[in-house]
């Protein structure tokens, strides 16, 4: 059984960081925060912090979101984090409740999650993939993996997560 543990990106961000090494340390395997960039700190730089003062440790959003986040960026913050330090990056996404409800945005439906999953696993992983009804690709990507994990409630929801998502 592999266990994680959840921080919160309060400042100051290098408590963060130690906190994840000492979980690490003390046998955790995986490392989320929260992703509501107006309540908390930027997790992105963080997770380039707690992967270098890790060595196992895989890190991502507890969740991340399709209405904050440009998918093309998402995709190319995970894509360069797996390059650095081994594909050791999870991306856990969901509607966005808190990240959109600070902002005064509605959540997003599960068709836009759903599309956001594919859009951002395909280029990360190196695919080519169509966003804005362009063919796009990553060219600099090779053997990037990224596991999708979404976050969900209610008989559509769960469908959507097995339906799309690695976990």
């Amino acid at each position: 059984m592999e266990f994680g543990v959840v921080l919160q990106t309060d400042p100051p961000a290098r408590d963060v960081v130690r906190l994840a090494s000492l979980a690490e340390d003390e046998g955790f395997r995986y490392g989320w925060t929260f992703d509501s960039v107006v309540l908390w700190q930027e997790p992105f730089v963080i997770y380039s912090q707690i992967l270098a003062a890790t060595s196992s440790m895989t890190v991502g959003p507890m969740v991340t979101s399709p209405g904050t986040r440009d998918w093309s960026v998402m995709a190319s913050s995970f894509a360069t984090l797996n390059e650095m330090y081994g594909n050791r990056t999870v991306c856990g996404i969901g509607r966005g409740d808190s990240a959109h409800r600070v902002i005064g945005k509605a959540p997003s439906t599960l068709a836009t999650l759903r599309d956001c999953m594919a859009t951002v696993k395909d280029l990360a992983e190196g695919r080519e993939t169509t966003l804005h009804d362009t063919a796009v690709r990553m060219p600099w990507v090779s053997g990037g993996r990224l596991e999708m994990w979404m976050a969900g409630y209610g008989p559509k929801a769960l469908q959507t997560v097995g339906q799309h998502a690695d976990g």
